[in-house]
């Protein structure tokens, strides 16, 4: 089922690189190209978001299969082509991913130096990789994506980061490949099992309950270092320490999504039995995460490190929701996904405002910024609302799904998941106080500047987005409605454990998408 009747993802996930190839044609004096590949970035990135916008307008929302689907040969022989398609699910991620890029070369737009056309290159190629990972359905694919992301964020790090970058970039690069190979690992066991990478054919094969054992180990390896969940999170405090804004925004809003995203894709679909052998262990390290990060975020004077332990802690609710294998869970942790792109992301754009203008991200350096910067404080605090989840913002609707869904699980779990409300509120008014209110006592910050144009232009559209999920949640949900029906009804007659019973949950979540792809 391609509706566009054109290889639209091809075209979303590709014409990045033809903007990398533009900014290394361009030639003039250094201050000339830096700025002509900061304007070519920005419109190649704008010009993917705008198609990807027919993502949002052509998606049939009762479809439970796989649209937009292109299929060429590539490894006929064994099993392998290019394969790409989206669901419910993967197409609200390519769409935040084509969003955010903008929002991240804008906020980029300072940086650089001397070597801003290999700075923009890298968030173009970064663009590539992240939308390849969501449309990807062939296994083989979505791993080389899968691991090509790694290297422009590697780059982002290690070449325009802060004092300890080298340290960061390697840190992060160890933890992902790790990961990753251990993935492969299960790749290639799937591959022989099965005698094919299409994810969608997957669906049909039924696996034995011991190697879906294995199997969501190896995949557990990656996609936990990816949210990251406590104890493998410790990379991401670093990495969002010395990184520059603009990876920050992209690497909290984006790559963090991908281990959620891979969690439900693959272990909740492809390992049914496993994933529920294994949702007690997932339970108890995403409540260790919530606790133990909210804790930690407290603590914290440095604004960088309070974001990430932040982050950490709001992904793990989202993995407390995909693993009560429910409609609420399922749903809710998309919500708590999607808006902790938006929200996380403009939390750190936020820091960067203030990093710009007094280059300290120490929160003891700040006070009293209310009475100099009125419109920032008012911003900042829509946000801050956001990720506390107060009712009326995108992060409530995630949080309070998910609470739900775990109350059908567990009581314990529930309020243990539901001490997020608490905490967060806690950790994130202290950060407010310190920053925003209290005396002016620094000379410096009475003549601070309020938010200027550009600032404006990538905050305001966040903000929208705050709102308008948690005024509005049915214009997402009914994106991935229909697909998170269909996979907690696939789980639920997987768990039946005979091959009859596997065949029919698997033929409920793919049969479109696998009798369209028979159609190309």
């Amino acid at each position: 089922m391609n509706q566009a009747g054109f290889p639209l993802l091809s075209l979303l996930t590709f014409l990045p690189l033809a903007g990398v190839v533009v900014i290394f044609c361009l030639r003039g004096d250094e201050e000339a190209t830096a700025r002509a590949a900061r304007w070519t970035a920005l419109w190649t990135s704008l010009i993917v978001f705008v198609l990807s916008l027919v993502l949002w307008f052509d998606f049939d929302k009762s479809f439970v299969g796989f649209q937009f689907q292109e299929n060429l040969p590539w490894l006929p022989q064994y099993g392998a082509s290019y394969r790409m398609g989206v669901d419910g699910i993967s197409v609200m991620f390519v769409l935040i991913s084509t969003a955010l890029t903008p929002i991240a070369i804008l906020s980029a737009w300072k940086q650089g130096g001397g070597r801003a056309r290999e700075y923009m290159t890298a968030f173009l190629v970064l663009e590539t990789t992240m939308i390849g990972i969501f449309s990807a359905l062939d296994l083989l694919v979505f791993f080389v994506f899968f691991e090509a992301v790694l290297i422009p964020m590697f780059v982002i790090i290690g070449v325009w980061g802060g004092e300890r970058r080298r340290y960061a970039a390697i840190k992060f690069f160890l933890f992902m490949f790790a990961g990753s190979m251990l993935m492969l690992l299960g790749i290639v066991a799937l591959w022989i099992h099965d005698g094919t990478t299409s994810i969608p054919d997957m669906l049909h094969i039924p696996l034995p309950a011991h190697l879906q054992f294995w199997l969501f180990l190896a995949f557990f390896a990656a996609f936990a270092v990816k949210i990251p969940i406590w104890p493998v999170h410790t990379w991401l405090i670093d990495a969002h320490r010395e990184a520059p804004i603009a990876g920050s925004v992209l690497l909290a809003g984006v790559l963090a999504n991908m281990g959620g995203y891979g969690f439900l894709r693959f272990s909740v679909s492809l390992l049914p039995q496993a994933s529920q052998s294994f949702a007690p262990l997932m339970f108890a390290l995403a409540v260790v995460a919530i606790i133990y990060t909210s804790i930690a975020a407290l603590v914290q004077r440095d604004l960088l490190k309070f974001c990430a332990y932040s982050s950490i802690g709001h992904m793990a609710i989202a993995v407390v929701g995909i693993f009560t294998f429910s409609v609420q869970g399922i749903e809710g942790s998309l919500f708590r996904m999607l808006s902790h792109g938006f929200i996380t992301a403009a939390l750190f754009i936020c820091v960067g405002v203030l990093m710009d203008r007094m280059r300290s991200q120490s929160m003891d350096g700040y006070g009293g910024l209310a009475r100099t910067m009125p419109f920032y404080a008012l911003l900042f605090m829509i946000f801050a609302m956001g990720t506390v989840g107060l009712p009326g913002t995108a992060g409530f609707i995630g949080e309070i799904l998910v609470i739900v869904a775990a109350l059908k699980v567990n009581f314990w779990l529930s309020l243990l998941t539901g001490t997020t409300l608490i905490l967060s509120a806690i950790y994130t008014l202290v950060m407010y106080r310190r920053v925003i209110f209290g005396g002016l006592e620094r000379p410096e910050l009475k003549v601070l500047q309020d938010i200027g144009p550009r600032e404006i232009v990538m905050l305001v559209p966040l903000v929208i987005l705050t709102i308008w999920m948690g005024i509005y949640p049915s214009s997402f949900s009914t994106f991935f409605d229909a697909t998170a029906n269909a996979m907690a009804q696939a789980h639920t007659v997987a768990l039946a454990g005979t091959p009859a019973h596997l065949a029919s949950a698997a033929g409920n979540l793919a049969v479109g998408s696998v009798t369209a792809g028979g159609a190309n």
